[in-house]
Formats: structure tokens, sequence, C-alpha cells
């Protein structure tokens, strides 16, 4: 919970009952804004996930859910693709020292994607799930889109890895026996409090929660097993309803015209920017533009040579904006020509090269062929364009020659290997 005051968090132990309704049985995770917690509903006895938001939320997130749950309810679409939006069971308000704190109930799920690829002994997904995956994302993008939502902040740690059906079938005991009893941790004093205070504050906790392990190692998934949940809609935006300026996504996967023209609203192409990010690293074994090394002296990047690192895979921006970037003359000429030893760029064929082909053929995996590698190169370019409506929008990027000829196929692919498993989650067996 780096970054925020402790207080900023409503505090729930194993064994609470929230809503008279859920009982916390374990710990899923973490973040800046929330607690996730996996509880029995009381009602179903079916597991649930608990997202419990800090007190200073505005509750949109819940608003979105509703708005789009409720949408896809009364749709004819495919139940594994509305599995691909978090489905709102249910959501309500607790009360604590610090105010109030929404509350979302989801179907739970296993950690994000890039645990998954960090556990994995070679940072990276089968080639066949890798495929799947990001052709889940584009579409799972494309029903926000349909919706009139933009996401905001594609990214692997937003992406989650379905959990199968069968978790249902276990007992509280079996769980435990299964993935391990909950592990209570002393909490240190917080640095932001005096020690006589943080002693005396009966609302601090003596001791926090161990997350519960559910991941599977990105290289063990198998394309029957390979089923995501784009998740976290805490900064989802309606464009036709409300102007947004600025962009919450991570500077390296921040579109340029949040930096380069940032008065103009953003709109659905500011997440096709993030979206090529996202299945860049899902093919490969790092970041397409990380946060580190810098050019100059080894720490962490700053904004200015993320720049680089755009124009290096998408040339000369607009004009306009090439006469904004103030640090330009660090590293380019006015005509674009760089300023850089050729060995210290790092344009998209090397990147292709050295963090997805090289790796997967080091680590005896499939590689891409030559004619998938170029029709990746070209969706690529494509969502990299500089300006947005030059950007092609989410149908486009599904109908693209990479998506319809590898990408579409293995996920349709992995759902014919499900058929052979059991049946998916009943999402009406969590709402009833």
């Amino acid at each position: 919970m780096e970054g925020r005051q402790e207080g900023d968090y409503y505090y729930v132990d194993i064994d609470d009952r929230l809503n008279e309704r859920y009982g916390i049985v374990h710990k899923l995770g973490h973040g800046t804004f929330s607690t996730i917690w996996l509880a029995i509903d009381e009602e179903t006895r079916k597991y649930v996930a608990i997202k419990v938001e800090i007190a200073q939320s505005d509750g949109s997130e819940g608003d979105v859910l509703t708005d789009i749950s409720q949408s896809l309810a009364n749709s004819n679409i495919s139940n594994d693709k509305k599995l691909l939006i978090p489905t709102l069971l249910d959501r309500f308000e607790i009360s604590g020292p610090e105010g109030t704190h929404p509350c979302l109930v989801t179907l739970p799920a296993r950690h994000n994607l890039k645990n998954a690829q960090y556990n994995a002994s070679t940072e990276l997904f089968q080639l066949d799930v890798a495929r799947s995956l990001a052709a889940q994302l584009a579409i799972a993008v494309s029903i926000v889109h349909e919706k009139g939502y933009a996401h905001g902040d594609i990214h692997l740690r937003n992406i989650l890895l379905q959990l199968p059906s069968s978790l249902d079938d276990l007992s509280v005991e079996k769980l435990y026996e299964t993935y391990g009893k909950p592990e209570r941790r002393l909490v240190e004093p917080p640095k932001w409090a005096e020690s006589e205070t943080a002693s005396t504050d009966l609302s601090a906790p003596t001791y926090s929660v161990a997350t519960v392990c559910l991941s599977v190692p990105g290289h063990e998934i198998t394309l029957a097993e390979a089923k995501l949940t784009l998740s976290d809609f805490g900064t989802a935006f309606r464009p036709a309803d409300k102007s947004r300026y600025a962009s919450y996504a991570d500077l390296e996967l921040r579109p340029p015209e949040a930096s380069f023209e940032p008065e103009t609203p953003l709109d659905f192409a500011s997440d096709i920017w993030s979206l090529g990010c996202a299945i860049f690293e899902i093919l490969g074994n790092r970041p397409l533009i990380d946060g580190g090394p810098t050019i100059d002296d080894g720490d962490f990047e700053r904004p200015g040579e993320i720049t680089v690192r755009q124009v290096e895979l998408s040339g000369r921006m607009p004009s306009a904006w090439w006469r904004r970037w103030k640090e330009r003359q660090k590293w380019y000429t006015e005509e674009g020509r760089p300023l850089l030893h050729a060995n210290r760029t790092w344009p998209w064929e090397r990147r292709l090269e050295e963090w997805v082909q090289a790796p997967r053929q080091t680590s005896g995996m499939e590689t891409l062929a030559e004619d998938e590698l170029a029709a990746v190169l070209k969706l690529l370019r494509d969502m990299f364009a500089w300006r947005p409506s030059d950007r092609p929008n989410i149908s486009k990027v599904l109908s693209s020659d990479w998506m319809t000829r590898w990408a579409l196929p293995a996920y349709q692919e992995g759902l014919k290997e499900q058929k052979d498993l059991k049946e998916p989650r009943d999402l009406e067996a969590h709402t009833e």
C-alpha cells in the first residue's frame, strides 16, 4: 500500500462478514485505491471477489460497471465474451473511520498477466496462448468502446486470468488445503505517523493479510486456460458525455496526444495506443517502452526519453508537436536525424527480434513466421500513429490481417478446447 496513508483503507479481516451476506475467506490483492478479498456469498454459496475502495473514491467505477453489466445482460453476446468484462454482481457501501467505502462484488480471478509472465521461467506465454490473449483483449476493448466508454488504463496488471468454475466446488477448508491458509503479518508503524500516535490509534491494524497465490506460471498456461478479464474501470470515461484531457496511464503507456495536445480531449484512440503496447508485451518478454534504463545514465527513464522511444517507433512527430517538444534538440536535429549512435536506438524491427523472437528461440518456444511477423508489425505501426485520427478504431484492429489470420483463430481454438473441460462459470448462478 505504498504511496497512501494506511488510514485511507477500510481494514478487512478474515471471517469478517460484509453487507450481512459475504464471508471473507482470503485476500486476493491490493492496489493504490483498493483492497480485493475472496469471499463466500451466503445466498448463492459461490465464491466472489469484493473490491473495497478507499474512502475518497467517487464510486465512478461501480457506475461504469453497472451500466456495462446491465447492457451485456440484455444482449445476445456469447457468455465467453461477457466474461471478458467484470460482471458486477452486487455493490454496497461500508462506513469506516475515514468515511464511506464503495464495495464492488464480481467474479474472482487469478493474478494478472504481468504476474503470470513474471512467474514464468521464460517470462513468455506460449505463442498460441499469446495470440488468443491478444484477441480477447481486443474483443474486450471493442465491447467497452461499443458501450460508449474508453477504458483509460490498459496494461497487463489490469488484465486478469479467469479462474475455473471448479473453484466453487471447494469448501473453505479444501480451499485452504489447496492454496494455503491466510497468513497474517505484523504491520510496521506507518512512516507518516508519529510513533506515539500510531501506537494509540485503535483504527490502525497491527497486522496485514498476505495475498493468496492463485497464479499459474505464464508458460504453463494452456490454450483452454487462457481466458482473461479486462479489469479496473476506475479511470474509464465516456468521451461523448464529458471531456477528459489528462491521461492516467503510466508514462510509458500514455498516448502522446496527452502530452503534446493537452488542450484536446482524449477519445477512444487513446486506448488503441495502450492496446498496442499490451499486445507487444503479451507476445514478448518485456514492455514495448519500459521505464529504464535511461539513454544517458542508466537511471529510470524520464518523460523526454520515453518520447525518444516513441519517435524511434513512429518516426518524426507532427510539426507542431515537434516544435513543442522542448527536449528534442538533445536527441534529434530539426530535420529529425537522430544524434544517438545507431546501436543505441531501438526501432520496431530490433524490438521484435530481441524481445519477441530471440527469447522465444532461446527458450525453445515457437517463434513468429515471417508472414506473421510482418502482419504484427503492420498492425502495431498503424496503432502507433501519432495523431489519434490516424489510428485504426477497434473494429479495424479486429479486422486486421494479424487478428483474422492468427489471433482470432487461436481464440476460437481455445474455445473448442474448453468444451472438453468443465463448463465456464454460470453467471445466472451468481445473480440469484
